[in-house]
């Protein structure tokens, strides 16, 4: 068996497009937006995160993504619609990478005046092309509440199949909570009609 080579290696930083959006590195321009997404109740749901509350809050979480990317250990990429390049609707990573199992977990966030739209498996897609094409992932996951119907709906259209479901296996805010595993292989990726 020959054995994969991962590469994980985010400089320079790997613009991707879609129909819809260009995927590119977030600045400090974009503070604001992750401000308002992570700052509202509706949109952080089924994040097992605290509110962001402060300005400085955002800031240093831009800070987190941007050490991440810099160590190779995670990327997420602003997501940009073509006709407002300037401002970012929302967020989507391989943000967390196990180079020993050439696997990822994906995680996404837009703001809530863009849910609805195909948005999210549009540039979904794109990030697994990159992920499975270039970075040669073997596998990659997600994990989401239950509850949250629209992310599972996403996955799925993107060929993740569900794995695992754990009962209460988080605490968080006074509540043990249940999570779902979705993952996608990259020959079941291969598999399915073109993107």
């Amino acid at each position: 068996m020959t054995v994969p080579t991962l590469y994980v290696n985010f400089d320079p930083f790997p613009v991707l497009e879609t129909e819809r959006m260009i995927l590119k590195q977030l600045d400090d321009q974009q503070v604001d937006m992750l401000f308002e997404l992570r700052s509202d109740p509706e949109t952080m749901r089924y994040v097992n995160r605290p509110l962001v509350k402060t300005r400085e809050e955002a800031e240093q979480h831009l800070q987190l993504i941007t050490s991440k990317i810099e160590a190779n250990e995670g990327i997420n990429w602003g997501l940009y619609l073509r006709d407002q390049p300037d401002k970012a609707i929302g967020v989507m990573g391989h943000y967390r990478i196990h180079v020993e199992h050439f696997r990822s977990e994906v995680g996404y966030m837009v703001l809530r005046s863009y849910w609805g739209h195909g948005l999210v498996t549009e540039a979904l897609a794109a990030l697994l092309r990159y992920g499975f094409e270039t970075m040669q992932l073997h596998s990659t996951e997600a994990i989401i509440d239950p509850a949250n119907i629209a992310s599972a709906r996403v996955l799925e259209k993107n060929g993740f199949v569900k794995e695992a479901h754990y009962i209460e296996n988080e605490f968080f805010e006074g509540a043990f909570i249940d999570s779902m595993v979705y993952s996608l292989l990259k020959s079941r990726w291969r598999a399915q009609p073109p993107r």
